[in-house]
């Protein structure tokens, strides 16, 4: 009977030792394997997240309730584009004008967005790859590389997507607060601001994963390096010597 390749010939004190830290490995792996795919199912809820705080067009709303409530409308503004919802069920956007008359906060939440887009639908295909539940990306070393690089980018998505919320939001507030702005002109943050903070705060948290996991795995590796197995010396046996073979 064999385990895990170990020679039972051993003292039973080296053999157990060496048992323990197997089994201390393996439930470390397990550990660490699940903790990856806690971090997987976070990114992708982010870049989900991001992409639509992205493209949606609320993200401030101003509500004009004008004479009556029959005339109430509701004015949406976006990165890309302005809508506005009648209270009759009709609903029109309208895209954009050139993108040097925007204000400098939605210029810099429409390049920071669309960064954010791409780095985090990158990080999630490379820290897939380096997963230890997955076949792909070779050996061990290979796969903590693709782990921590995805981590990075998920960690560089996460921050590139909560810049451009502050920002945007503190425009909002400071227009809101203004008292020589108009009661018509003032909004309110949008659903669009919510979804991208948590989204950012996903992909932060589940990068900030990926990377631990690895310089953890590292920072093992490197303190308790495998012990090489020491080669059994043989003893000669003496013709006087009673053994099975001989019965046999």
């Amino acid at each position: 009977m064999h385990r895990k390749g170990y020679n039972f010939d051993q003292e039973p004190s080296e053999l157990s030792t060496r048992i323990f830290e197997a089994d201390e490995a393996d439930r470390n792996v397990m550990a660490s394997a699940g903790l990856q795919l806690l971090a997987l199912v976070l990114a992708l809820c982010g870049v989900f997240g991001v992409l639509a705080a992205t493209l949606l067009p609320n993200w401030k709303v101003n509500v004009d309730a004008g004479s009556n409530i029959i005339t109430a409308i509701v004015q949406l503004q976006g990165l890309w584009m302005d809508c506005t919802w009648y209270s009759t069920g009709m609903f029109s956007c309208a895209l954009k004008p050139s993108i040097l008359s925007l204000p400098a906060h939605v210029q810099a939440a429409r390049a920071t967005m669309v960064l954010a887009c791409v780095l985090s639908a990158l990080g999630t295909c490379t820290a897939t790859v380096g997963m230890e539940c997955t076949r792909l990306g070779g050996d061990t070393k290979t796969k903590s590389h693709a782990s921590f690089a995805g981590g990075l980018c998920l960690v560089s998505a996460g921050v590139s997507g909560f810049i451009p919320m502050v920002w945007y939001t503190k425009e909002i507030i400071a227009n809101f607060l203004d008292l020589t702005v108009p009661e018509s002109n003032k909004h309110e943050p949008g659903g669009a601001v919510y979804i991208g903070f948590i989204s950012a705060m996903l992909l932060f948290t589940s990068g900030m994963i990926f990377c631990t996991s690895c310089i953890k795995k590292n920072a093992e590796a490197w303190l308790h390096p495998p012990k090489q197995q020491p080669i059994p010396t043989t003893k000669p046996e003496s013709n006087s010597a009673y053994t099975l073979k001989d019965y046999v």
